[in-house]
């Protein structure tokens, strides 16, 4: 039976006095996921272990139906898979977000995780000028979308603790900073980048443009290769992976999936949904699994912006939900998975640990009248907790 899975990312989140209590999933318009929830099974899923932290990479795997515990590494080497990067056996990863900081009497505060959501091709200028000044060995800087980018390192980090950016927005992260001076390789290579990105023609225009200028690079989410079972070995089944984001194709590589490519996924609230379903639904056509993931509502909560984050979560039930489902008539009899891999309140703009509600519509066995609407709540009412990734991919698959 042919199976896809839709990812809202981040989408769970808390009750909002402007919305009289309601979290967002609530009062969105979300017709086609509510459809689903009304003719398909709902229930609760731990998608973070207990003593993880609530990464989207940890969340992501379990939502393929893995055991973060057994296979996580780290996220930065998922992201070196999905840029085609090789890492040897003593090579680390990192993750480098280009991001907006301010300093005033010695204390640095992470203004912007992403530096304003810089466009890859002014990123794609800066990084370059990075590249430039990077020491003859020890660093390999590569280039990705937007603020997200990738250094690999070989040296010694042991003692190095480096936290998320978007875990800390406006708020001190000068004790997070001089973490990197226990290994004077990043730390002289974090300070140089400083004082290269204040003079970059790319900045300058950012700023008489009245934007946030990339004026810092942070490094985290280091960790060295993972060795994974494929999706196939895993359950015997084939699968394609749709995201704007290298995390899910890092994921997609190292599961053994087909990474699709859709020219236009930004990850923002300005990506290409059609696209997307199109893929989607072609992908389809030679595998037995396709996973499509949107980054737009887990952004909008990072950035605390409850307007966005709704219409985030209403363009996935309009331009990826009802699209796919219409779509996938003509593949009947199928299964199609709507979830979200962590909550990203926009009281908190940062991810937690909740268990998240999920819903597993089969169109060969339609139920009616379980419940009325795709939302948190709806999910704790389910009565029906999947403890891990791997329980939950049996019941979708079985």
């Amino acid at each position: 039976m042919k199976t896809v899975i839709l990812v809202g990312d981040g989408m769970g989140d808390y009750g909002h006095a402007a919305l009289g209590g309601k979290t967002i999933l609530e009062a969105a318009r979300t017709p086609g996921m509510d459809h689903l929830a009304s003719h398909g099974k709902m229930a609760l899923l731990q998608t973070v272990p207990e003593g993880m932290l609530p990464g989207s990479d940890i969340a992501n795997l379990s939502l393929l139906g893995y055991r973060p515990e057994e296979f996580y590494t780290g996220r930065s080497p998922l992201e070196a898979a999905s840029m085609g990067i090789e890492l040897g056996a003593e090579e680390i990863a990192f993750r480098l977000n280009l991001v907006h900081v301010t300093e005033q009497n010695g204390l640095l505060t992470m203004v912007d995780y992403s530096a304003g959501h810089i466009s890859t091709a002014e990123a794609h200028a800066l990084i370059a000028a990075l590249q430039a000044a990077l020491p003859p060995q020890g660093l390999a800087l590569y280039p990705g979308i937007s603020y997200r980018h990738l250094l690999v390192v070989t040296a010694d980090i042991s003692g190095l603790q480096t936290v998320p950016p978007h875990d800390y927005p406006q708020k001190d992260v000068t004790p997070f900073w001089h973490n990197y001076d226990s290994v004077p390789l990043l730390a002289d290579f974090a300070h140089k980048a400083r004082e290269i990105l204040a003079d970059h023609p790319v900045n300058k225009r950012r700023m008489a443009g009245g934007k946030l200028p990339a004026n810092a690079v942070w490094l985290w989410g280091e960790g060295k290769a993972p060795a994974m079972l494929s999706l196939q070995e895993m359950y015997g089944v084939s699968g394609a992976l749709i995201s704007a984001v290298d995390l899910l194709k890092g994921i997609g590589v190292y599961a053994g999936m087909e990474v699709v490519e859709v020219e236009g996924a930004t990850g923002y609230l300005d990506t290409n949904y059609q696209g997307k379903v199109d893929a989607a639904l072609t992908a389809l056509e030679r595998h037995d699994l396709v996973l499509v993931h949107v980054e737009a509502p887990d952004e909008t909560g990072h950035q605390g912006l409850l307007q966005e984050k709704t219409q985030a979560i209403e363009d996935f039930d309009r331009a990826i939900v009802q699209p796919v489902l219409a779509g996938l008539k003509k593949f009947k009899p199928f299964r199609l998975v709507v979830c979200m891999d962590h909550f990203t309140p926009i009281v908190l703009r940062t991810h937690t640990i909740d268990p998240v509600p999920v819903v597993i519509y089969d169109s060969s066995r339609p139920e009616e009248g379980a419940f009325s609407a795709y939302t948190e709540e709806n999910g704790r009412k389910a009565g029906v907790f999947y403890q891990n990734g791997a329980q939950f991919m049996k019941a979708v698959l079985t």
